[in-house]
């Protein structure tokens, strides 16, 4: 918490805030997830259609809010936000560091969340 205090801006706060609360209150940590997503998004150009490479360090944060943004999405079974979440997320990052092609077929196919997809 002191890092947000410090720097609101610190994308990676808000996501280890959101993985602090995922698993016991997924609408609590969407809520951190979100911060960051939006306060990255200040951060690119208005129309903008390129990617953010996960080989990129200082692009993790911004992905790694979007992933939990996601997740939680998926996890309280709002399929069709969840479902561009993560196709934008192929778009930035079309080497998908983080797995997200393994995992949208399943919020595709509206599949509940499991913990071992």
């Amino acid at each position: 918490m002191n890092e947000l205090i410090a720097d609101l801006r610190c994308l990676d706060a808000h996501a280890h805030l959101g993985n602090l609360y995922f698993d016991s209150w997924p609408e609590k940590a969407i809520t951190y997830y979100n911060v960051g997503i939006k306060i990255g998004e200040l951060s690119l150009p208005e129309g903008f259609n390129g990617v953010l490479l996960w080989s990129l360090i200082d692009n993790r944060p911004f992905l790694r809010c979007m992933h939990g943004y996601g997740l939680c999405l998926w996890k309280l079974k709002r399929f069709e936000e969840a479902e561009k979440v993560f196709e934008r997320m192929l778009w930035l990052n079309p080497p998908d560091n983080q797995g997200v092609r393994f995992i949208i077929y399943h919020v595709k196919d509206r599949k509940p969340w499991r913990e071992d997809y």
